[in-house]
């Protein structure tokens, strides 16, 4: 896929566990996992939002295009 997801870094970062950041924007740890892993098919703009809010930082922080 050519999407990556940097959510870990920003979340070492920040020094915020996973489960913090579940927790701080509402979703459950699996579905975070799934996220992190780079598993999800779409993330809904309100989720980036708040993760981008929690982590004081922008979506570009997390999402990152690279072409095959």
């Amino acid at each position: 896929m050519a999407i990556i997801i940097n959510l870990d870094v920003m979340l070492a970062r920040r020094k915020m566990s996973s489960g913090e950041l579940a927790n701080r924007i509402g979703i459950t740890q699996a579905n975070l996992s799934v996220l992190k892993t780079g598993k999800a098919k779409a993330i809904r703009f309100s989720t980036l939002e708040s993760i981008c809010k929690c982590l004081g930082c922008q979506p570009g922080d997390i999402l990152e295009y690279i072409d095959d």
